[in-house]
């Protein structure tokens, strides 16, 4: 059994940010190269302790705000994390979170805390520092069961989209490709989205502009069901998720 250091009394408190972006047909996170430590050199989550008089929502929304200067982000707390063995170094219980950032986001900042910071494809995955893989895991299973019942996809979305857009954020995350004729019909049901009475112009056809009814967490007014099948996501990030509880959700 690891020992925890004679000077730390109490577990700290720390939190952990999956940040997800949509870039061309990849779902990608960002993740973080660490400079000291026992993981040293290796890939995580940006994260870190949480400091006196701040709340675990003030602490993650630091953290995320320090890799991207956008503002309106959707972030909701995921799961926390409390294994003594997951720092081998001190006993730390993290609450992780998960932001949505569009894919016009730019270049991550890894500022002085990091040596690097870069996008990674969900599906090819380093193996991460402390317990990462497996928020990995719990982070895109949240994603994946989210995106069938609410708006969530506005987080990776600019404000004016097309269908087809709209269609690719759904495939990237579900893994498979969706017929397109079933998905407009579906998506226009559920209610989430309103016609701009704009068009993109181009090469081709001009491409009609939707946006979201709110950019805020909404429920559909029908659920999403697409068949079973397609690319299996969750077995590539080399570890199972348990079962997590909601928590809350929103934006700043």
């Amino acid at each position: 059994m690891r020992r925890t250091p004679v000077s730390q009394r109490h577990p700290w408190a720390a939190v952990d940010v999956v940040i997800f972006r949509v870039d061309r047909h990849a779902l990608e996170t960002l993740l973080v190269k660490i400079k000291h430590g026992p993981f040293r050199d290796r890939w995580a989550f940006p994260g870190g302790l949480v400091v006196l008089r701040e709340s675990l929502d003030e602490a993650a929304r630091r953290e995320l705000l320090e890799k991207t200067p956008i503002r309106d982000v959707y972030l909701e707390q995921l799961f926390t994390f409390g294994d003594p063995a997951r720092n081998p170094a001190r006993h730390v219980v993290s609450t992780a979170y998960f932001a949505l950032l569009p894919a016009s986001a730019g270049a991550p900042q890894a500022g002085t805390k990091y040596a690097e910071a870069a996008w990674f494809d969900v599906t090819q995955l380093p193996m991460l520092a402390y317990d990462h893989n497996r928020i990995a895991a719990v982070a895109l299973e949240r994603l994946r069961a989210k995106i069938e019942y609410t708006n969530v996809a506005y987080g990776l979305l600019p404000r004016a989209f097309t269908i087809a857009e709209l269609q690719r954020v759904y495939e990237v995350i579900r893994g498979r490709p969706l017929d397109r004729r079933n998905f407009r019909k579906r998506v226009l049901e559920a209610g989430l989205i309103r016609p701009l009475q704009r068009y993109r112009r181009g090469a081709h056809r001009p491409a009609a502009l939707y946006a979201f009814r709110e950019r805020r967490l909404t429920a559909a007014r029908k659920i999403f069901r697409w068949p079973s099948g397609g690319q299996k996501i969750l077995p590539m990030l080399k570890t199972a998720p348990r079962r997590w509880t909601p928590r809350a959700a929103g934006r700043f």
